[in-house]
């Protein structure tokens, strides 16, 4: 393997394969295992480091062996090894990121006139990547530079703006189909089918006791009829089922128990009752509801329990 893959593709291809067998062996949910657990993340650090350093020490032997070679053996096994690498265009490229250096034997050319407790300095010049990337980033900031203060680009703050907008509008988008936001001021009867069968399922398990099965009234007010107490249609219906009835009389606020779609279906399924005609039905109670009709307050007077203190 080492004649075939280059020490620089060797080390990652090595450690990424012990970093994927241990995040297979090690059970960290939803996490990567080397942040679950540290002691994970110092084991691939040094796993990590040993891999260089047998890198470093075989490539260190390599270079004692070389010096021992003749001119002619040492040619012949650099070119040997040449040929034996096979990814040559990721060495090519390599190559030319990195750039060319002096060999040792000709560092002596090199050599600054700079001498810091018997440490020299070579006079390299800079990596091909690195002058790049400098001239890039040179490049990138003259643009920046133009864009965003020549000619007032868009700040950081717009953006926030602008993404605020949009959240908000997506929130409204939202509230219109989420039936769980629905609350007095938006909700709206509810014709469909299902949600009347919801409505009607939610009334037989806990409405009939005061209401009855047909809506005819027992303990509580009669729901056929077009009598209201506490107001009729949608709105006020569902504030009566979700807020209870009048301070200390019948019914309790259902809020707690039902969520706010249930409380709209089985309040649009009240309405449904509107005209039936129940086995026995219960006086009417309150004042009769139209459309343009005012909802009673608290302080409204009458001789019976209204549909809000009584409906379950």
């Amino acid at each position: 393997m080492r004649n075939l893959i280059p020490s620089w593709v060797r080390v990652p291809i090595v450690f990424f394969i012990i970093f994927g067998v241990v995040e297979y062996v090690i059970d960290s949910g939803n996490q990567p295992a080397f942040i679950k657990y540290p002691a994970v993340l110092l084991f691939l650090l040094l796993v990590l480091l040993i891999l260089i350093a047998i890198e470093a020490i075989v490539g260190a032997l390599e270079n004692v062996m070389l010096q021992k070679l003749d001119e002619e053996a040492k040619a012949r096994f650099l070119a040997e090894k040449e040929k034996s690498y096979q990814f040559t265009w990721i060495k090519n490229i390599y190559n030319k990121l990195v750039g060319t250096t002096k060999p040792i034997e000709e560092e002596d050319e090199i050599i600054l006139d700079h001498n810091y407790d018997g440490i020299k300095e070579l006079d390299n010049n800079l990596p091909p990547w690195w002058v790049w990337g400098f001239y890039a980033s040179i490049v990138f900031a003259a643009i920046y530079l133009l864009r965003f203060h020549v000619f007032s680009g868009p700040t950081q703050i717009d953006e926030l703006e602008t993404e605020l907008a949009q959240a908000k509008i997506a929130v409204e988008e939202y509230k219109k189909t989420a039936k769980d936001l629905v609350d007095f001021n938006t909700v709206e009867l509810l014709t469909d089918a299902a949600d009347l069968s919801a409505g009607k399922g939610i009334f037989e398990t806990n409405c009939v006791a005061c209401h009855m099965a047909d809506g005819g009234g027992g303990i509580g007010p009669n729901l056929t009829d077009n009598h209201w107490i506490l107001g009729g249609g949608i709105k006020n219906v569902f504030k009566t089922v979700s807020e209870g009835g009048r301070s200390g009389k019948g019914m309790i606020a259902w809020k707690a128990q039902l969520k706010p779609a249930q409380i709209a279906q089985v309040a649009s399924y009240v309405l449904s009752l509107q005209g039936t005609t129940p086995a026995n039905p219960k006086e009417a109670e309150g004042d009769i509801w139209g459309d343009a009709t005012p909802a009673p307050t608290e302080t409204t007077t009458t001789t019976t329990d209204s549909l809000s203190t009584n409906i379950n």
